[in-house]
């Protein structure tokens, strides 16, 4: 496999890309040719699943979020990722907005309006009756709990990792090195081989499914602007136009193409945020953001611990119900980002301290996922109707949103803006900052797979990174063809399935960290001495 990854030019591990290059092959034609029976065991292993491990999905990251805020306050807050004279890279503002674009970005514009409608009209908790105002402040604390904290502590964990060993101790730039002490030497053998094998795939299938998603959302706001039909084929073509768009920012590397496009499409998204709030009802939303952050932060215990235990009647039903579609979706989806996301942002926090990564990971994009909640949801939902009286008030006109939520989920974000002055140019931006978040997703995504297969922090040959680029664009054709018109519904289901050894990966990540950080003595920390690796062997202590 060496003379042949030579032969193609490539800087690769052979063993880790072409074994990992291969069963995506092998996947994507299994696709094509038996869609149906691939179709059915994705469904039979979500149900069993999220049957028997939801549980185990939501209780493991409460305890990688306490874990996290442990090392940033212990004394190990203290410790710079990387050698001691190191300095961060990129400044506050731009390394907000590389990670923050190549993270969510996506799923906010995504869900910013159809997750607080969606519960608004379906409110999950037991007891809540719709469209009331109690189940409009739980639809905004259901979505926050979702896609502020947690989201972030699922990114920062295995980005803490990463940028410990990695930057730390000069081991390879891959998933494998962060598991050190426990595996040693063998890191580079089997073993290693197969946790980067797993985990190149599980980044390729989670950004497969954002595509999927970021395809749908575009076709749906095209097919409002321009009359196309937004089935399959209208799908498909977005995604290949992006694609190139991705493969053009991938060619251009990571500061003249991700960090370019990221910065753009962060002020464009802060851009759509601010017309939102000045032109609907300012003072209403003013008080909106206020209030939110209270209602997030005080029902958070609840809603972290929440496992829908009494669905379907109590013990013994085995239905996970509404929590299995949202919760444990989430979060198979989400960690199958991690490995992406988690790379992507310790290759730009080289130089950052412990506590400055964990705060800065988990506060910043949480601070604007709540603000982004609540300008888009409380508005989408007093569009909608805000409680009953305002309901009979606006007679026929009520609802409009919830019912386009109902049709059409990546249609919410498009009938929200049409409530609203401007609707066609605002829906051609929300367009084009969609598609610009699908291209840094693509281009990170593409970045951080060649960095796994390299274990190297620089940017292999050009080809080698398209080839990536290419990769995820390919799985997310045929994740569009599996889905079909099941459309959500299959995602949920591929992704469960592939989140599973992914999260399993992270929550061996803790007790690695922890033997990191204890050989880490009161010298090491203040006169930012870097241990050697020797220091994970055990004592010879003789027969």
């Amino acid at each position: 496999m060496k003379a042949l990854a030579d032969k193609l030019g490539l800087r690769v591990d052979p063993t880790i890309f072409f074994v990992s290059a291969g069963l995506t092959l092998l996947f994507v034609v299994l696709l094509v040719v038996a869609p149906g029976p691939i179709g059915n065991a994705f469904s039979v292993g979500r149900a069993w699943i999220v049957t028997n491990l939801g549980w185990f999905f939501i209780l493991g990251v409460n305890v990688w979020l306490g874990f996290l805020i442990y090392a940033a306050m212990s004394r190990h807050g203290h410790i710079r990722l990387g050698p001691r004279t190191s300095r961060p890279e990129y400044s506050n503002l731009s390394w907000f907005t590389m990670l923050f674009a190549g993270g969510i970005g996506t799923v906010l514009m995504f869900w910013g309006v159809a997750e607080p409608i969606s519960h608004y009209q379906s409110p999950p908790l037991p007891g809540v009756e719709p469209f009331t105002l109690t189940a409009a402040q739980d639809a905004v604390s259901i979505a926050l709990y979702h896609l502020a904290l947690h989201t972030w502590t699922i990114f920062a964990l295995p980005g803490l990792a990463f940028a410990y060993f990695i930057n730390r101790y000069d081991l390879p730039v891959r998933v494998s090195s962060v598991f050190y002490p426990l595996l040693r030497e063998r890191i580079h053998g089997p073993a290693g081989k197969a946790i980067d094998v797993i985990s190149i795939l599980g980044t390729l299938f989670g950004v497969a499914v954002s595509l999927g998603l970021g395809s749908s959302q575009v076709a749906a706001g095209l097919s409002g602007l321009l009359g196309w039909d937004a089935g399959t084929a209208t799908r498909l073509a977005i995604l290949g136009t992006l694609s190139i768009v991705a493969t053009l920012s991938i060619v251009a590397g990571l500061d003249k193409g991700i960090k370019v496009l990221s910065n753009i499409n962060i002020g464009l998204a802060v851009g759509l945020m601010i017309f939102v709030l000045v032109t609907g009802s300012t003072l209403f939303l003013l008080r909106g953001v206020v209030e939110t952050f209270g209602l997030y932060l005080s029902n958070l215990p609840r809603l972290a611990f929440w496992n829908d235990m009494l669905h379907g009647g109590g013990m013994g039903t085995g239905d996970w119900g509404w929590q299995a579609n949202w919760t444990v979706f989430y979060w198979a989806w989400t960690v199958t980002w991690s490995p992406f996301i988690g790379l992507f942002v310790a290759r730009i926090s080289r130089g950052r301290t412990v506590r400055e990564f964990v705060f800065g990971v988990l506060l910043a994009p949480s601070l604007f996922t709540i603000i982004w909640f609540a300008i888009f949801g409380w508005q989408a939902m007093a569009l909608d109707g805000l409680g009953e009286a305002a309901r009979e008030a606006m007679g026929p006109a009520a609802g409009s949103i919830s019912r386009a939520v109902a049709e059409s989920v990546p249609l919410a974000m498009f009938a929200f803006f049409a409530e609203l002055p401007l609707a066609p140019l605002i829906q051609g931006i929300a367009v084009i900052v969609v598609a610009i978040f699908f291209a840094t997703s693509s281009d990170s995504a593409s970045l951080v797979v060649d960095m796994l297969c390299s274990g190297k922090p620089e940017a292999g040959p050009v080809h080698q990174r398209v080839f990536w680029g290419l990769a995820v664009g390919a799985i997310a054709a045929t994740l569009i063809l599996l889905a079909g018109e099941a459309g959500l519904t299959a995602l949920q289901e591929v992704i469960t399935v592939v989140g599973l050894p992914i999260f399993v990966l992270v929550c061996m990540m803790i007790p690695s960290l922890i033997r990191g950080f204890g050989v880490e003595d009161i010298d090491h920390i203040t006169i930012g001495k870097r241990p050697a690796l020797s220091e994970f062997e055990p004592e010879n202590t003789g027969d």
